[in-house]
């Protein structure tokens, strides 16, 4: 069974920053790629980042670009979400989530199988 633990979450001014983390327990790691998404209240989830199996590779959703800097560490098992620049907009629960398959694309959450609880992510004005 894989488990996906996020934590960093909190409360942060307009402008400030957090690093979220993912902290994953399956052997082969290495193997995956990872996701990162969020979902705001009353909306849909969407896609916030993704890495490919190495590091070597990242994708944004654009409002993000710029901001957000998605990373990995094979050692541990983990993945983090540097976020900068924070604005009210950024408010949602974050959710890391494993991906399976590249024939959705990075973006789609049908390409993840395995997602963990979220941690809650709040930019103040």
């Amino acid at each position: 069974q894989v488990q996906l633990v996020e934590s960093g979450g909190g409360l942060v001014q307009v402008g400030g920053s957090l690093r979220l983390s993912c902290s994953v327990s399956q052997r082969r790691f290495s193997t995956w790629r990872m996701g990162w998404f969020r979902q705001a209240p009353g909306k849909p989830r969407e896609f916030v980042a993704a890495i490919t199996e190495s590091g070597g590779g990242t994708s944004y959703r654009t409002s993000v670009k710029g901001r957000f800097t998605i990373a990995r560490d094979n050692a541990k098992n983990m993945v983090y979400l540097q976020m900068n620049s924070l604005s009210p907009e950024d408010t949602a629960v974050y959710y890391c989530a494993r991906q399976y398959t590249t024939a959705y694309g990075d973006s789609d959450p049908r390409a993840y199988d395995y997602w963990g609880q979220g941690t809650q992510v709040t930019v103040s004005s």
